[in-house]
């Protein structure tokens, strides 16, 4: 990172975006079905970026290629199908508290598999950090078939999350951005024809939703939180994705005039407290030399 101003201005902006996708993307169900939407969505911003990206160097062998379609896999068909098909079951907010453990996910992950060592201030924090955000989601959550796809979901960004941050000096990371989406799109859109009826009502509002979704809230999204991945420590930086169930419960009441609790205040302060922690820095050890006189 260039600097922690910048790193914060970074974090908030994709964070803010994550957060507002879920009131907008409520928003676009009313005139666009859940897996037509996100294959047209996560389908043109991958053709854009490619597009964007033409003259930037792409992977060479077929096994640099395959590493994409499986993040391509596990970030945006996996993470987003099943956010969708959670909603079948289970509300908005209890999806959004099971997808965002994946912070937690993602150090347990690191320290399994890839000799990763957190400390314990850095535990402590990501454990904060997810009560605060189960605290400001209304301290509801049930048992259902929505439950285990919405925490199948955190399984597969952490995965993704890793997965990124071991192959981050094979890629380009715009060029990598623009084909996940692109190849998880088209997965996407050719599963909306045997999971759904499609449905698409066009007028001015769903082409400008479907454009804010493909463009804001995926080109850029993504772009930004994979440049911070492949920047910083895995487990740091995702620590930093429990500020977008925050940012959901803003839009939420800007956008859909849903009410904000006293959790929401309170949960905000956990989440902040979180994200400190897991990022508290390593202490420094100062070795002192005494000299003795004789």
């Amino acid at each position: 990172m260039k600097s922690r101003s910048w790193f914060v201005t970074l974090v908030l902006l994709t964070t803010a975006l994550m957060g507002s996708s879920f009131a907008i993307a409520k928003i676009a169900l009313d005139y666009v079905s859940p897996f037509l939407l996100l294959g047209i969505r996560f389908t043109l911003a991958g053709l854009l970026m490619a597009l964007f990206t033409r003259h930037l160097p792409r992977p060479r062998t077929l096994g640099d290629w395959m590493r994409i379609l499986l993040i391509g896999l596990f970030q945006t068909v996996g993470v987003m199908g099943s956010i969708f098909l959670s909603l079948r079951t289970i509300t908005a907010s209890e999806s959004s508290i099971l997808t965002f453990v994946n912070p937690l996910l993602v150090v347990i992950f690191a320290t399994l598999f890839m000799r990763a060592h957190y400390r314990v201030v850095q535990w402590g924090g990501v454990i904060l950090g997810f009560l605060g955000v189960f605290l400001t989601l209304g301290l509801q959550l049930h048992l259902h078939v929505g439950t285990w796809l919405g925490l199948l979901g955190a399984v597969f960004w952490a995965v993704a999350t890793l997965m990124i941050k071991q192959w981050r000096h094979r890629f380009n990371i715009w060029v990598l951005t623009a084909y996940q989406m692109l190849f998880g799109g088209i997965i996407l859109l050719i599963g909306g024809l045997f999971i759904e009826r499609p449905v698409f009502i066009v007028d001015k509002t769903s082409i400008f939703i479907v454009l804010w979704l493909a463009v804001m809230a995926s080109i850029v999204q993504f772009s930004i939180w994979f440049y911070l991945l492949q920047h910083g420590d895995p487990g740091k930086t995702s620590a930093f994705l429990f500020l977008a169930p925050f940012f959901g419960v803003l839009s939420g009441w800007i956008l859909l005039g849903e009410p904000i609790t006293w959790q929401v205040f309170v949960g905000g302060i956990f989440i902040f407290a979180g994200i400190f922690l897991v990022n508290w820095p390593e202490p420094v050890h100062v070795r002192t030399t005494v000299n003795r006189t004789q």
